[in-house]
């Protein structure tokens, strides 16, 4: 997927290729999220749909939930879905920002690499 560490820095429409792919990889995360959220809230809380997007969007955005959970296994839910979506949220904001690292590490190491050629 990446450039070997002695190959050159890939050119700037693979890169922008890479951070397009990386978005669409958050973005599936997310929905993916979400989505397990708006069920899940659907059917431990009873929940209407509506009411069950906004509070898994509230909750995977860090926000909190909108509408109080009257039963236990709601609660249990909510408890588990609120830790899933901080690793979730962690993950994809990681799987976005790979090919931006990669490419400032690289640039680093074939800057160190032109140094030593030049010793020699």
């Amino acid at each position: 997927m990446y450039e070997h560490k002695k190959q050159p820095l890939a050119t700037l429409s693979v890169y922008r290729k890479r951070l397009l792919r990386s978005g669409v990889y958050m973005l599936g995360i997310l929905g993916f999220s979400l989505l397990i959220g708006i069920v899940g809230y659907k059917y431990t809380c009873g929940y209407s749909w509506v009411d069950s997007l906004l509070n898994a969007s509230m909750i995977l955005g860090g926000m909190g939930p909108m509408n109080p959970i009257n039963n236990d296994l709601g609660k249990v839910f909510a408890s588990v879905y609120a830790i899933f979506c901080g690793v979730m949220l962690l993950t994809s904001i990681g799987v976005l920002f790979t090919p931006v690292l990669h490419r400032i590490y690289h640039s680093l190491y074939i800057d160190d690499v032109d140094i030593d050629e030049e010793d020699k």
